[in-house]
């Protein structure tokens, strides 16, 4: 069999996994136990180009991609012929466009937080032809009694939806325009770019997790959807075809790691993050709290249709089964930390548990965290974030006590939407990201939700659920059941009852007086 000078044996086989989030790029080579054996980052370079604009750079992304990558083997001391499958993870609704032949981007990737589509999506939101398709599926609803043409007859256009920001794109960008006419112009999220760059430009492609995040996909049908494109004028011949989340996408071209490495699967952030917590069973939830709060429920093989702003998902596709979510989200979580700690509230965000607990209550400060407006189940963008209630006796530990409390309170407030939309009985909630270190909002939400949560040993979750996915996918783990029994939990929450010490009771007036602070500081901003 041979050995390695590390002892290895050279058959000994890895996962190489990539997640390309906001602020940075992290590479993780697993083995077969998930254990991590070398690992590489790099931080993401975004460009303001105007005011309210939001864009990276799509072959500065490219090297970025390449350079973790490296890092990552190198690291752990491994051989790149030793990586068995390759797994990427992406932000979503993040896209650029390129000419098909050359392979060079008509213009930067636009974020998904980029505002350029602002006025555009104001006047269609107001538009005659938009209260004529929301009077169109009223009918349609009253006909059939089909809650998905209630839900559509609800639906606004957001600055977030990569369908605006693509229809600016082609307004506005003359060669991108061309292009599309001579029919040699290529979409894609950051997924599709990845693709096509490893390898040499023979796969244009997403996944459907990807696709149904971007508001151009027909999370009923399962393909892009011919009316939206229709509607807003985007050529179809444009779009990647879409494929399963498991699926052999192709093999990285040996020019760029030395060996050709299988890609195995691509998956949108957050469904992949839902796919590393195991959350594989209807009523499984997952909440994500990194730069913002991300919710998600696994509502099985049916997509679910919401009033109160829920995005239905597909949360991965992996043969004949299809798996669905239903998601709501909260814009500024680890905003209002990082923001408070600019303004010198705090120095290091892990003395902030501490600063909370130092005092009894918040001495009725409250704080609204909308830092980008609010979204289900008030979706208004033109909230404000605010600090409200403010006295003498006001110290740092209550401002800081009253943020904390408002990202457990934004918590529980999407979770009663869920629940009291989704009816699906809750089986687990697991949470991940940055901001759940912070015991004081876990225990909090623990607490307000009534309900135990579970905390993972390891934090990076989209990294580790698009290794799950491409490890299947590969052969290398069986069974989702053996993926169940990698799972480690760093801690569980357990939710105090009144004599315990936890919240019953003593929180729902701060938390009426708090929703009161919401529906004050909304509306604030001008209409766009």
């Amino acid at each position: 069999m041979g050995t390695l000078r590390n002892g290895l044996s050279k058959r000994e086989s890895f996962i190489l996994s990539v997640d390309v989030g906001t602020t940075s790029i992290r590479c993780h080579v697993y083995d077969k136990q998930a254990n991590i054996r070398g690992s590489y980052s790099k931080k993401v370079s975004l460009l303001y180009p105007e005011s309210g604009w939001v864009e990276m750079d799509p072959e500065d992304l490219w090297q970025g991609f390449v350079s973790v990558v490296k890092g990552a083997v190198q690291d752990s001391g491994l051989q790149m012929y030793q990586m068995e499958a390759l797994g990427i993870s992406t932000q979503r609704a993040t896209f650029t466009t390129w000419d098909r032949k050359s392979g060079k981007p008509f213009h930067n990737f636009i974020s998904w937080q980029d505002l350029r589509s602002a006025e555009m999506v104001g006047s269609w939101n107001n538009s005659c032809t938009m209260k004529a398709v929301h009077g169109v599926m009223k009918t349609l609803h009253f006909l059939t009694r089909q809650k998905r043409f209630l839900a559509a007859s609800l639906v606004v256009f957001t600055t977030q939806h990569v369908s605006m920001r693509l229809a600016w794109a082609l307004r506005n960008i003359p060669q991108l325009k061309q292009a599309v006419d001579e029919g040699t112009c290529c979409f894609g999220t950051i997924d599709t770019w990845l693709l096509y760059k490893l390898t040499k430009g023979l796969v244009h492609a997403t996944d459907y997790s990807n696709a149904s995040s971007t508001a151009i996909f027909d999370s009923y049908q399962m393909c892009w959807s011919g009316f939206l494109c229709s509607l807003l004028s985007l050529p179809q011949s444009i779009l990647p075809q879409v494929h399963d989340t498991s699926h052999h996408f192709g093999s990285s071209d040996p020019s760029i790691f030395g060996v050709s490495i299988p890609i195995m699967s691509v998956m949108a952030d957050q469904q992949a993050a839902m796919f590393g917590e195991c959350c594989f069973a209807a009523g499984d939830v997952k909440i994500t709290m990194g730069t913002g709060t991300f919710m998600d429920i696994n509502t099985g093989n049916k997509p679910h249709t919401s009033v109160a702003g829920l995005y239905p998902l597909v949360g991965w596709k992996m043969g004949s089964e299809v798996t669905y979510l239903a998601e709501g989200n909260a814009a500024g979580t680890g905003t209002a930390i990082r923001w408070a700690q600019e303004i010198e509230l705090f120095k290091d965000v892990k003395e902030t548990a501490a600063m909370a607990n130092s005092v009894s209550d918040s001495d009725g400060v409250c704080f609204v965290p909308s830092f980008s407006g609010l979204q289900a189940p008030l979706n208004d963008p033109k909230a404000c974030a605010a600090f409200m209630g403010l006295k003498p006796s006001t110290t740092k530990s209550h401002l800081v006590r009253a943020i904390l409390e408002s990202i457990a309170f934004r918590n529980k407030q999407l979770f009663d939407v869920m629940l009291g939309e989704t009816r699906i009985p809750i089986t687990k909630i697991r949470a991940d990201g940055g901001v759940c270190t912070n015991d004081f909002i876990m225990q909090l939400t623990t607490d307000l939700l009534g309900r135990k949560i579970s905390r993972p040993a390891h934090f990076d979750m989209s990294c580790l659920g698009a290794a799950f996915v491409a490890g299947l996918g590969a052969g290398y783990w069986k069974s989702k059941e053996e993926l169940k029994k990698l799972h480690t939990t760093d801690h569980l929450f357990l939710p105090r009852g009144a004599r315990g010490g936890g919240p019953t009771g003593v929180y729902k007036p701060v938390l009426q007086y708090w929703e009161e602070a919401l529906q004050r500081s909304m509306h604030w901003y001008s209409q766009a």
